[in-house]
């Protein structure tokens, strides 16, 4: 059975990374099914056999894991508050996501989500009032503040490419 674990550990780690817990519940899970009667605590055994293994590669590293979903997060417009609930719901620890958000920009974030959508200074044709209530509702559901949603929606696209550069807000 440990064999299977690490076996199981370096298939799934090598197709895409996953936190501890991720990693945990998958072989748990799995190994209900493949062993039918095995019990709570070889279940544990299993799942921390596969942890330590996954630790020993280098391959399973949560804060690692963290930083990484920040980055990609930010670049394809996700706030920080959706971004921890992510990490959260991926069992990384709430000290470990908090350091990981610590560089993470919600104006940048912002931006790429309007530019993603064709908002604010990304807007083809005039906005009516209409429109911009539609801009600004879709960016604050992204878990941005309404003050920033505002100044994004307002700026034109010089401003915008400014601040994409890394000028500040």
């Amino acid at each position: 059975m440990l064999a299977w674990s690490k076996n199981s550990t370096i298939y799934r780690l090598s197709r895409r990374m996953m936190s501890e817990r991720e990693l945990s519940d998958a072989i748990k899970r799995k190994a209900k099914q493949k062993f039918e009667d095995i019990s709570d605590e070889d279940l544990h055994v299993l799942a921390n056999s596969a942890l330590e293994f996954g630790r020993t590669l280098g391959a399973l590293d949560d804060q690692n894991y963290a930083e990484t979903k920040v980055r990609s997060g930010v670049r394809n417009g996700r706030s920080k508050r959706m971004i921890q609930r992510k990490l959260q719901e991926k069992g990384v620890a709430p000290e470990t996501a908090s350091i990981a958000l610590e560089d993470a920009d919600d104006v940048q974030a912002a931006l790429a989500y309007a530019r993603k959508r064709g908002f604010g200074p990304y807007r083809r044709g005039e906005a009516d009032d209409k429109r911009m209530t539609k801009e600004l509702s879709s960016i604050a559901r992204q878990g941005f503040s309404l003050d920033l949603c505002r100044r994004v929606v307002a700026l034109d696209n010089d401003e915008a490419e400014e601040l994409i550069t890394g000028s500040t807000f």
